[in-house]
């Protein structure tokens, strides 16, 4: 590792789209060392791709970035992301500094800048998280008034031990069954405005004690994130539930997948609507995609994903496919005055 001796530096506002790409890059390469030093197991991460993700900003929001430098080096980056049309009240919040640059206030110095960029912004709620895969951030955490707002879960399943007699029942519909499944990497334009609605469904899903309203979600965000997805190389295989007697999405399932990174699998959001639970969606939804997983994804060997602790049911067929606890996960929020 990397360390860089005590220097007097400043905080300063960076502003990726209009950035160098080396400048990118540096900061790029900042995120893929922290990584790489807080979980030395993973696939290491691209620092081209991070670099690319700055720029990425979805329809109806905003971000603001600042960065310490040590010449062309970035040393400590922090952004603050948060919504022009819904949740004004609140932003969020990430923060890196480099291994080799830590405890020389570097990262309490980016705090300052992105806590005055959100009192700018009229925000008065920050929210960040951390894993326990880094202890130092939630120590940190606290020492900025931070207080938990939902415990997480993160729990990661070994592909090798996937229980295929659990797929086959899962996945073992019963007669005159009127769901269908569809499987999409862009959703289709006549079912738009369906998946629009079904992706809102993840606003049941357990917030703890965070101080946020539901979220609204458009199809230019859709489109977007399709968009970002696929400028970055990633694969996302979307899963849908037709009700073919409504016609209606009662439920959906998406994974994130980087051939570049290709042994490590993210499971992203699985929702079914209230009324359609009870009948077993949820289950072939997840069981259905693992068989996806397996077939289409060469050199994946674990699905990693994130559930509420207060999420029963979610957390349940994670158990029963062979999800195990990997890490714990905090979402935080502070409160400006």
């Amino acid at each position: 590792m990397t360390t860089f001796p005590a220097l007097t530096l400043t905080v300063s506002p960076f502003d990726p789209p209009t950035a160098t790409p080396t400048q990118r890059l540096a900061v790029g390469q900042l995120l893929t060392d922290s990584h790489a030093f807080a979980l030395p197991d993973d696939p290491p991460l691209k620092p081209e791709l991070e670099a690319l993700s700055l720029t990425h900003v979805s329809p109806g929001e905003a971000a603001r970035h600042f960065a310490v430098w040590d010449g062309d080096r970035a040393l400590a980056w922090g952004s603050l992301n948060y919504s022009l049309t819904q949740n004004l009240h609140a932003a969020h919040a990430r923060l890196f500094v480099h291994p080799g640059a830590r405890r020389q206030g570097l990262g309490r110095a980016v705090a300052g800048a992105l806590r005055e960029a959100a009192r700018e912004e009229g925000r008065r709620l920050v929210t960040c998280g951390t894993t326990s895969q880094v202890p130092a951030g939630e120590a940190f955490a606290r020492s900025l008034g931070a207080e938990p707002a939902l415990p997480m879960r993160q729990s990661q399943l070994d592909l090798a031990g996937l229980d295929l007699e659990v797929l086959d029942r899962w996945t073992t519909r019963p007669e005159g069954d009127p769901y269908r499944l569809h499987l999409w990497t862009r959703v289709p334009e006549d079912f738009l405005a369906r998946m629009v609605s079904m992706m809102e469904v993840m606003n049941t899903a357990p917030r703890g004690d965070l101080e946020v309203d539901d979220w609204q979600i458009t199809p230019e965000m859709v489109r977007a994130w399709e968009g970002m997805i696929e400028e970055a190389g990633e694969v996302r295989p979307l899963l849908a539930a037709e009700d073919t007697r409504t016609g209606e999405l009662m439920g959906y399932t998406e994974t994130f997948w980087h051939p570049e990174r290709a042994a490590l699998v993210y499971q992203g959001a699985t929702a079914v609507p209230p009324e359609a639970r009870g009948q077993g969606l949820g289950k072939w939804l997840k069981a259905q995609m693992l068989r996806h997983v397996q077939a289409e994804f060469p050199g994946a060997r674990w699905v990693r994903t994130n559930n509420a602790e207060e999420n029963a049911a979610m957390l349940g067929i994670n158990v029963a496919l062979g999800f195990r606890p990997w890490a714990s996960f905090t979402e935080w929020q502070v409160r400006l005055t």
